[in-house]
C-alpha cells in the first residue's frame, strides 16, 4: 500500500482492519488458548481485557494514525518533535517480523490442507476428511516448508503489486462469508454428541480456575487478536478516510473480534467429546476437529474446501499487513524499491520461520523458556513486544502529545467520551499494562 493511497470507504477500512486483526488470532489461536487455560475462565479474562484495555488502546492507535498520517518509524517524531521516540515504531517492525515468522507456519498448514482437500475432491487422494492426519502433516518438513513457501510467496506477490484496491474489495465479500460459514459450522457442532459439555466448558466462567498465568495469556491474546502494540493498526488508520469515525470503527472491530473468537470456540469445543479430543490439544486443535465436523455434513468436503479458502484469505489479510508495515517503512513510497524490499524481507521471514516450523517435527524436543522455538516466538511477540509497544504508545499519547491534537483526531464527541478515554490512557492503562508486564517477567 503506497503511503499516499487511501481506503475508499469506511466500510472497506473496517473490514480490512477487522480481517487483519482477526486473521488467525480469533479463529486459530483463541480456541487453543482457551483450551489450555480454563475455557470459560480464559474467555472471561479475555472479554474483560479486550473491552477495558483493548478497545481504548485500539482507539488510541487509530487516533495516532489518523493525525500522524506517515510511516510508523517517523510518526512519533512528527507528532512530538522527539526523534528518539521513533524507537516505538521500530519495536513494532521487529514484532511484526517475528510474528510473520511463526504466523506463516499456520498459514502453511492452511495451504497444505487446501491442497489435500482439493485432491480428495478430484479423487487423486482417498475420500474422507478423517483420513487427514494432522500430526503426520506437520511433522513432514517437505510438506510444511512447501506450504510456508507458498503462503509467504502469496503474501509477497500481493504486497509487491500493491494491496489496497484488491484487499478492500475482497474484504467486503470474504469476511462476511467467513462469518456465515462459522455460523453454519457452529450449528452443526451443536448437534453432535456431548455438545453441551463443550459449550459449558467454553462459556461457564469457573472463577476458581483463573490464575495469574491465565490472566497473562488472556491479556496477550487480547493484544494478539487486535494486532495492538505492533503499530499495524496505526498504519491502517493512516490510510483511512478523513471522515472516518474512530470510535465506531474501533468498537465494530472489537465486537467482530469477540464474536468471531466465541464462534470459533463454539465450532470447536462442542465437537471435542464426539471425536475424543481434549481441550488441551494445543495449536493443532482447529485443524484436528473442524475436518471431522465438516465430514458430518452433506457435501462436507466441498464446503470444507470453501471454508479453507476463506480461512486462507483471513490469514492473508493479516500477513499482508505484517509484511506491508516493514516494506512501507523501508521503501518510503519509492515503488521502484518495492519489489526488491518485499522479496528480501520475505526471504528473511522464511529463514527464521523454518525453526518454528520444525518445532512440530525434528525440533519438537528442543524446549526452553516458554516451550518450543514456536512457543518462544509467540511469547516474545504476544507477551513482550506487543505490550511493550502498547505501553510506550500510551505514555507518549497520555504524557507527551498535545491534547488538542488528540481531540481533533478523536473526532465528533456527542457522548462526551474524549475525557474519560483520555484519563484512561493517561493514568490507568500504563499502570495496568506495566503491572501485568512486570508480573509475567517474574
Amino acid at each position: 500500500m503506497s503511503q499516499r493511497s487511501q481506503w475508499k470507504t469506511s466500510t472497506g477500512f473496517i473490514l480490512a482492519s477487522a480481517g487483519s486483526a482477526i486473521g488467525l488470532g480469533a479463529m486459530w489461536k483463541f480456541p487453543y488458548m482457551a483450551g489450555l487455560y480454563g475455557g470459560g475462565a480464559f474467555l472471561l479474562m479475555f472479554l474483560i481485557f479486550t473491552i477495558l484495555i483493548g478497545l481504548p488502546l485500539l482507539v488510541m492507535e487509530f487516533t495516532v494514525g489518523k493525525v500522524g498520517r506517515t510511516y510508523t518509524t517517523e510518526i512519533y517524531e512528527k507528532l512530538t518533535g522527539k526523534k528518539w521516540l521513533n524507537i516505538i515504531g521500530w519495536n513494532g517492525n521487529i514484532a511484526v517480523f517475528v510474528l510473520f515468522g511463526f504466523y506463516s507456519v499456520i498459514g502453511g498448514w492452511i495451504v497444505i490442507y487446501i491442497g489435500i482437500v482439493l485432491m480428495q475432491l478430484i479423487n487423486v487422494l482417498p475420500q474422507g476428511l478423517s483420513t487427514i492426519h494432522f500430526e503426520t502433516i506437520i511433522s513432514n518438513p517437505i510438506y510444511t516448508i512447501l506450504g510456508q513457501f507458498i503462503f509467504i510467496g502469496l503474501t509477497c506477490v500481493i504486497v509487491m503489486l500493491g494491496v489496497e484496491k484488491g484487499l478492500e474489495k475482497a474484504s467486503k465479500i470474504m469476511i462476511p462469508l467467513l462469518f456465515i460459514f462459522l455460523l453454519v459450522i457452529v450449528g452443526k457442532a451443536l448437534t453432535l454428541d456431548g455438545a453441551f459439555e463443550g459449550v459449558r466448558y467454553l462459556l461457564e466462567p469457573r472463577i476458581s480456575e483463573i490464575t495469574m498465568e491465565s490472566m497473562l495469556f488472556a491479556l496477550g491474546q487480547s493484544f494478539f487478536a487486535l494486532s495492538l502494540g505492533t503499530t499495524g493498526m496505526i498504519t491502517y488508520a493512516s490510510y483511512a478516510p478523513k471522515e472516518m469515525t474512530i470510535k465506531s470503527s474501533a468498537l465494530t472491530i472489537v465486537v467482530m473480534n469477540i464474536f468471531i473468537s466465541i464462534l470459533a470456540g463454539l465450532a470447536i469445543f462442542p465437537a471435542l467429546n464426539a471425536f475424543g479430543y481434549e481441550p488441551q490439544e494445543g495449536p493443532g486443535l482447529l485443524f484436528k476437529v473442524l475436518p471431522l465436523v465438516f465430514e458430518k455434513m452433506q457435501f462436507g468436503t466441498f464446503f470444507y474446501a470453501v471454508f479453507l479458502v476463506l480461512f486462507l484469505f483471513a490469514a492473508l489479510t493479516s500477513s499482508i499487513s505484517l509484511l506491508e508495515l516493514n516494506v512501507s517503512n523501508l521503501t518510503r513510497n519509492d515503488n521502484s524499491k518495492r519489489l526488491k524490499v518485499s522479496l528480501l524481507i520475505s526471504i528473511a521471514v522464511l529463514i527464521i520461520s523454518v525453526p518454528a516450523m520444525l518445532s512440530f517435527g525434528s525440533l519438537s524436543e528442543l524446549k526452553f523458556g516458554a516451550g518450543t522455538i514456536f512457543d518462544n516466538m509467540d511469547y516474545l511477540v504476544s507477551n513482550i513486544l506487543m505490550p511493550l509497544g502498547a505501553l510506550a504508545t500510551t505514555l507518549v499519547v497520555g504524557q507527551v502529545l498535545d491534547k488538542t491534537i488528540l481531540k481533533r483526531g478523536f473526532g465528533a464527541d456527542r457522548f462526551k467520551l474524549f475525557y474519560p478515554w483520555y484519563i484512561l490512557v493517561k493514568f490507568v492503562l500504563p499502570f495496568v499494562i506495566l503491572l501485568v508486564f512486570v508480573l509475567q517477567l517474574f
